[in-house]
């Protein structure tokens, strides 16, 4: 259990967690972060995608979840050393910005026998996270956040509205999943449904700055 280097992004298979890195910030705790693949079955299918899975831009790649957590804490769940003098090394994290960083990659993370799963929610809203890291960061936080078709294209709509991704980290039993809400683009053909899930306005990214 909580094996470090037992998992690779790469070979992740569907329903397989993996605890890739530990993040230092700029307080007291560190932050971690988890990918998941998703099961097809759970999220719409995409004709641009499907047709387009040779572009990178379309990679769907794995969910990624980012979860704040005491140091003292993360290091008795993971048996890691989180301190100063740990094995920190220099990367970037998922915005770009540089980051001290410890490679974990722990597949199907666990604790009390319960597993840690990466839940995504669309809302179309952005949440009051991403509304201020756009502020900080003079940003527009409709074209920075919103849904796209691959990176760098255009906008993704429901019923008219952008859509926002966002993801959670949640400690499930081995027998439960996840429950996702995924919104119907307006230009998708297929009859799949969203899962029903919260309403936009509780939705609450969590902090991955």
């Amino acid at each position: 259990m909580n094996k470090l280097n037992s998992g690779d992004l790469n070979t992740l298979q569907v329903g397989q967690v993996l605890l890739t890195k530990a993040f230092k910030t700029n307080t007291d705790k560190i932050q971690l972060e988890f990918a998941e693949k998703i099961a097809a079955k759970d999220k719409p299918v995409s004709a641009l995608t499907v047709l387009n899975a040779s572009d990178d831009r379309f990679s769907s790649g794995a969910a990624r979840s980012w979860v704040v957590a005491e140091i003292e804490d993360a290091a008795k769940i993971f048996n890691v050393n989180f301190g100063d003098d740990g094995d920190w090394q220099m990367d970037t994290k998922a915005n770009g910005n540089p980051c001290e960083t410890i490679t974990l990659n722990i597949l199907n993370p666990e604790f009390n026998g319960n597993r840690f799963r990466v839940r995504v929610e669309e809302t179309t809203k952005p949440t009051a996270s991403q509304v201020k890291y756009a502020e900080e960061k003079g940003l527009d936080v409709v074209e920075w956040a919103c849904k796209r078709y691959g990176k760098g294209g255009d906008p993704i709509l429901h019923k008219g509205q952008h859509i926002f991704r966002n993801s959670y980290t949640d400690l499930l039993p081995k027998d439960a999943d996840p429950v996702h809400v995924f919104l119907k683009s307006d230009t998708q053909t297929t009859n799949t449904t969203p899962n029903v899930g919260v309403k936009a306005d509780e939705v609450e990214i969590e902090n991955m700055y």
